[in-house]
């Protein structure tokens, strides 16, 4: 396995990744990432402070992806986002490795801290955040963008 930046030709097979598993949890509802413009997911990771990583196997198929942008960049804080695997990678330690990863990018780019939303649905990606030291807040640290999300945490980045 390895991981790289988004590229352009990512955009497709990360859509659907990403619909595919709020669709398998009953969130393909407004108030989640599903309506976001995936089609050009990696326009937004091009900016300055933000990042994309794509994992892929050893074929060169991928597996998913996560990243980070600014959230309250006066504050060093990054958002984790957008962390999805297909089924086949569940479970074999690629969301341990990419958030790992995404992490050390975010801390490279100058953030203290990571902050993230999710839904109490996705109990495979709360405890993974919570194996990964994240701690979970009662509210969001500002207004969130996708209302549905439910479970908010933050951890801070320090270096390793």
């Amino acid at each position: 396995m390895q991981f790289r930046l988004i590229q352009p030709t990512d955009n497709p097979a990360l859509a659907k990744i990403l619909r595919d598993n709020l669709k398998a949890n009953g969130l393909d509802i407004p108030g989640t990432a599903y309506f976001d413009d995936l089609e050009h997911l990696s326009d937004f990771y091009q900016q300055t402070g933000r990042d994309y990583l794509v994992a892929l196997n050893d074929a060169g198929e991928i597996l998913g992806g996560g990243g980070f942008a600014e959230y309250l960049p006066d504050q060093g804080i990054a958002e984790l986002q957008k962390l999805y695997l297909t089924d086949t990678a569940k479970g074999q330690g690629v969301g341990y490795r990419l958030v790992r990863t995404v992490e050390v990018m975010a801390r490279e780019a100058g953030y203290q801290q990571m902050y993230l939303e999710t839904h109490h649905a996705l109990k495979p990606a709360m405890h993974l955040y919570e194996e990964m030291h994240y701690q979970l807040v009662p509210e969001p640290l500002k207004t969130a963008v996708h209302q549905t999300m439910d479970c908010f945490y933050v951890k801070p980045l320090v270096k390793s």
